[in-house]
C-alpha cells in the first residue's frame, strides 16, 4: 500500500512539471494576450519557480475544487454533451488566478481558452503517466 501512495504523489509532482511547463509555454509563445503571467526572477529555480508553483496551485485547486464543481455542474454536462467542462476548467484557471499574484486573466474568454490549453495539457500529462 505504501508503493502506491508514493508512486501516486510521484505522479503529481510530474504532473504539475508538465503543467509548470504547459504555463511556461502560454507565457513565453504569448498564445493568450489576455493572460499575463508575472515570472519571479529571484525565486529558488529562478522564474522557473513561478511556473512550478502555478502548476502545483492549478493542479491542487483541480484536485480538490473540480470534483466539487464537475459533481454540481453535472446536469450541464449532461446536456450540453460536455462542452460545460470547458466553463468549469475556465472557472479552475480563474480561481487559479485569484489565488496567485503572478497570473492575470482579462476576460473569460482568456480564461476558456486557457482552461481548455491546459486540460488538454493534464490530459496528455494523465496519459504519460498512466503507462
Amino acid at each position: 500500500m505504501r508503493g502506491a501512495s508514493v508512486g501516486s504523489v510521484i505522479k503529481f509532482l510530474l504532473k504539475v512539471v508538465i503543467l509548470g511547463a504547459a504555463f511556461y509555454g502560454l507565457a513565453y509563445f504569448d498564445v493568450l494576450p489576455g493572460m499575463e503571467i508575472d515570472a519571479n526572477p529571484d525565486g529558488p529555480l529562478g522564474e522557473y519557480s513561478t511556473y512550478l508553483w502555478l502548476g502545483l496551485l492549478f493542479g491542487v485547486v483541480n484536485a480538490i475544487v473540480g470534483p466539487v464543481l464537475r459533481l454540481l455542474s453535472l446536469p450541464f454536462i449532461v446536456l450540453t454533451l460536455g462542452l460545460f467542462l470547458l466553463v468549469v476548467n475556465s472557472a479552475l484557471l480563474g480561481l487559479t488566478a485569484a489565488l496567485s499574484d503572478r497570473l492575470t486573466i482579462d476576460d473569460w474568454g482568456t480564461a476558456i481558452l486557457g482552461g481548455l490549453i491546459l486540460a488538454v495539457a493534464g490530459w496528455v500529462a494523465d496519459q504519460l503517466l498512466d503507462r
